[in-house]
């Protein structure tokens, strides 16, 4: 059946219920289904009307099929697969739009019945329709990852609420509100997690199979699924702003923001289309002039072949269901494109800029080396723990996580020193803690070692004599080695990382990764500028990948902006083109990858669709080629397409 095609927001998440299942364990196919299967009715009537009718009249089973009979037989085998296309091209010619693919149809198949050739009509109109058929399919498939999104959905949270666990919409929890979630339930909302320790499935966010364990109060995410456990969450947004409703909404809204080669191609479809009507009508006509035996059926004949070969299902239909693919199969990865015209840009990128701090960096401080001077280690950290407990810098909070035995020591008579560090009394004896300003200040030796480390250092001094130090580093991300590996191999010419963070630091991240060359210290401004500088090279194409605020201007200038989804901040996500759900930088790589593969596959169908029908137009117009001919270059060929864009969603991409 030929049916509207509907946009992404069209979709319900009841429509997924799909069956429901009784205590018993058996499945009961509810209304709808049933609705989805009367779908494939009329094609099926069709199909066995024309192959009896084709029987009786080859081999002659029932000799009074002729006449009004055999007439009123192909025409009750064409109606219910014909009558829809008629009826859209009708509403087409009225909305004002005359030449389209259901025109053109329309046109040759009651043509055909006109001239006599009553099985052709019907066989034309009956592989569109399967064509059609197939192509819901096609799109089903490729939509399958994001129904799962949609199921995913939480529908309601347990709120706690005058002293009890109240059950509500998920849409009526206030920031701030305290969320239990018990095991194989889904997480209703962002929060941070109040409990212990927590196990989740977060495939339908991140593409990752392998359960996340999350600890206190780091973030959890709505729609991941608790796997152990009751646990509590703290909430710290609002449902609409969720990373579920953010996701959905992100892929919802990608189908409409259409390619360079599809706009280009449904225009085309629109020029192609009334030409292809008067070569039609001038291959009927034309002829009487030229040939001495002009036979009007003839060459009408072969105008309606012209039709059928020559209209634009294949390209119309396959090109936009291999971007939807494309857009699928990135999703199914983690990957979000906010539209298929990304996964065009995605094919001509020359050059990668990267952030540092949160981008190929897990964004957080982490003890990187002690060093204690005449201390035992353990004794010197309690002394360092003793101190930074009085602050909330990142800093502290990375100190603060060294566990050491026995009893915590207690500091007294702190005091900040602007700018340099800590001052306090710790078992009676007199501790300094923070930079070298503070220790020469107090005229305190430090060993010229500590000249040569780049990283954050904080230096410990007991009793006026220097104690040691412990270098505070923001970790590489597990993946990063590898990102950089995967994005030379697939071509990228030059990688650049660009960061806020003081020059020796950046300069150190960057030389461990291989990265070609970098920048730190720079302002927003200052990346803005540079990358501009690298947009401005002649066939330079940019895509800049970030996570922080301070990286939104860039990722809306470049190419193609790219941002860290899980901690990237909200401007910077809106501001991006494509979001790396799993804050993975090696899914970089793969998104370049996965938009060669589309466009790849896009242009295979344009070469088959323009390729196969100049062939088989040619032999139309000679008087070579049947109407079978004309059904297998316009439906068949639409066929091949629609089966070689899904290959999409069964490609491997690691």
């Amino acid at each position: 059946m030929i049916k509207q095609k509907r946009n992404l927001r069209d979709l319900d998440p009841k429509e997924h219920q799909g069956e429901h299942s009784d205590s018993d364990g058996h499945n009961h196919s509810n209304p709808e289904n049933l609705g989805k299967f009367r779908t494939y009715l009329p094609a099926i009537f069709s199909f066995v009307m024309l192959i009896a009718g084709i029987a009786f009249d080859y081999f002659e089973t029932f000799p009074y099929f002729s006449g009004w009979i055999r007439i009123v037989w192909y025409v009750v085998a064409y109606l219910p697969v014909g009558f829809p296309v008629i009826r859209e091209g009708w509403n087409s010619i009225v909305k004002g739009d005359f030449f389209t693919e259901f025109l053109l149809m329309s046109i040759a198949t009651i043509g055909a019945f006109a001239i006599g050739e009553y099985p052709e009509g019907v066989a034309v109109m009956l592989f569109y329709a399967v064509g059609e058929l197939f192509q819901n399919a096609a799109v089903n498939k490729a939509k399958k990852n994001i129904k799962a999104l949609l199921d995913v959905r939480p529908n309601e949270a347990l709120v706690y609420r005058n002293n009890d666990y109240v059950s509500v919409n998920p849409e009526t929890v206030e920031i701030g509100e305290k969320v239990q979630v018990r095991v194989g339930e889904k997480i209703p909302l962002d929060g941070i997690l109040l409990s212990e320790k927590g196990s989740f499935n977060t495939a339908a966010l991140t593409g990752e199979s392998k359960p996340n364990t999350i600890a206190k109060g780091e973030k959890v995410f709505a729609g991941s699924i608790n796997l152990d456990g009751v646990v509590e969450i703290e909430t710290t947004k609002e449902f609409k702003d969720s990373s579920i409703a953010r996701i959905l909404d992100m892929v919802q809204n990608a189908t409409a923001r259409k390619s360079k080669t599809e706009l280009f191609i449904r225009k085309f479809a629109r020029i192609y289309t009334p030409i292809v009507v008067f070569l039609a009508i001038g291959l009927t006509f034309i002829p009487y002039f030229f040939v001495d035996n002009y036979v009007f059926n003839d060459w009408l004949y072969r105008a309606l072949i012209f039709l059928v070969i020559s209209c634009p299902c294949a390209l119309v239909i396959s090109i936009p269901l291999g971007y939807f693919g494309g857009l699928g199969a990135a999703s199914i990865n983690g990957i979000l494109f906010k539209g298929a015209s990304y996964l065009d840009e995605m094919t001509k990128i020359t050059t990668v800029v990267m952030d540092k701090t949160g981008t190929v960096t897990k964004g957080v401080f982490k003890i990187k080396d002690i060093k204690a001077i005449d201390w035992e280690e353990p004794e010197f950290m309690k002394y360092l723990m003793a101190m930074e407990e009085q602050s909330t810098h990142p800093i502290a909070k990375a100190i603060m996580e060294f566990k050491a035995d026995g009893e915590d020591f207690e500091a007294t008579n702190v005091n900040e020193v602007a700018g340099k560090g800590l001052k306090g009394t710790v078992n009676g004896k007199t501790v300094l803690v923070g930079n070298k300003a503070l220790m020469t200040s107090n005229s305190i030796e430090v060993p010229s070692e500590t000249d040569a480390i780049v990283e954050s250092i904080v230096m410990v001094s007991i009793e006026g004599k220097f104690a040691g130090y412990v270098i505070i580093a923001d970790e590489l991300k597990d993946d990063a080695h590898e990102a950089i590996a995967q994005i030379r191999k697939s071509g990228i010419s030059k990688i650049i990382m660009l960061s806020g963070d003081k020059d020796s630091i950046t300069q150190q991240v960057a030389k461990e990764m291989g990265v070609d060359c970098a920048k730190g210290g720079l302002l927003p401004e200052d990346k803005l500028r540079e990358v501009e500088k690298l947009m401005a090279e002649t066939d330079n194409k940019v895509a800049f990948i970030g996570d922080g605020i301070n990286d939104a201007p860039v990722l809306a200038a470049s190419d193609v902006g790219i941002a860290m989804g899980g901690l990237g901040s909200d401007v910077a996500i809106e501001t991006a083109d494509v979001i790396i759900q799993t804050d993975q930088p090696s899914k970089i790589a793969r998104a370049i990858k996965i938009g060669r593969s589309t466009r790849k596959i896009v242009w295979q169908n344009i070469g088959l669709a323009f390729g196969v029908k100049a062939v088989v137009l040619i032999l139309g117009a000679g008087g070579l080629a049947t109407m079978w001919e004309a059904v297998f270059a316009d439906v068949g060929v639409a066929l091949l397409a629609i089966l070689n864009a899904v290959r999409l969603q069964k490609m491997k991409w690691d």
